[in-house]
């Protein structure tokens, strides 16, 4: 589904991508961990096309989409959430969905009809919010849902765009235990009928819903392997995870 060919991206004196290969098999559920500074983020944001690499290829379904921006690669299949919340806060839930939908469709052609009453996008909206269980908060403003629902809509904006790709940039930030056990079962029940990649510090997410897991250190991968066998390369566990691990 994607191929990452020594992808390398500068910041002045600051390499904070250095050469990485990544490969993610379609169906494939592959997590990202690392030190904050790893290069997380840089590294996800070169992925979606926010950010352009100075060398190195990215492969997506067999095209190459290094010089594609990121609306063109939302068309193809890449939905990416991030690390700060990112809602209409004044939109409802129902109505942030929506949006995504009538955004990745590109027009209405309904010039004067109300957008918030078109079936075409309200009842697929209805349809997401339904199968990731905000259903019941379809006419809440953005704004008064908690943090964890807020992360969840997010989830759902990206998924309203029917992506073959999902790129989920620590969707777990700044929840509590409660909200944090509900979106692991959220993401396990997108497991297998989607494509993920994740970047998360969790490490029970981690450990509970990636089936390989790349190791990113000072911009580089250090290690990409199965979660059994990544809790026990020892040169992560001095790197990242700590000898409790």
């Amino acid at each position: 589904m994607l191929e990452v060919r020594a992808l390398t991206k500068q910041f002045g004196a600051l390499r904070a991508s250095d050469g990485i290969d990544f490969d993610v098999a379609e169906g494939e559920t592959h997590a990202v961990i690392g030190p904050n500074g790893a290069g997380k983020t840089t590294f996800i944001s070169q992925l979606a096309g926010n950010l352009r690499p100075d060398s190195g290829r990215v492969r997506f379904a067999g095209a190459d989409i290094t010089a594609l921006p990121a609306p063109r690669r939302a068309r193809l299949g890449l939905a990416r959430s991030f690390q700060i919340t990112s809602v209409y806060p004044d939109f409802s839930v129902l109505h942030n969905v929506a949006l995504a939908i009538q955004a990745h469709s590109g027009h209405s052609f309904r010039f004067w009809r109300d957008a918030r009453s078109d079936p075409a996008l309200i009842e697929p909206a209805r349809k997401v919010l339904d199968n990731l269980g905000l259903g019941g908060r379809s006419d809440v403003l953005a704004v008064n849902l908690s943090h964890g629902e807020q992360r969840q809509l997010e989830v759902a904006i990206a998924l309203a765009t029917a992506p073959r790709l999902l790129l989920l940039d620590e969707p777990m930030a700044g929840m509590g235990i409660e909200e944090s056990q509900r979106m692991i079962a959220l993401l396990a029940s997108l497991k297998r009928r989607h494509t993920i990649i994740l970047v998360e510090h969790d490490m029970d997410a981690v450990f509970r819903l990636a089936d390989r897991i790349s190791v990113l250190v000072y911009g580089r991968v250090i290690a990409t392997d199965t979660p059994e066998r990544i809790r026990a390369n020892e040169e992560v566990r001095r790197a990242y995870l700590g000898t409790e691990a």
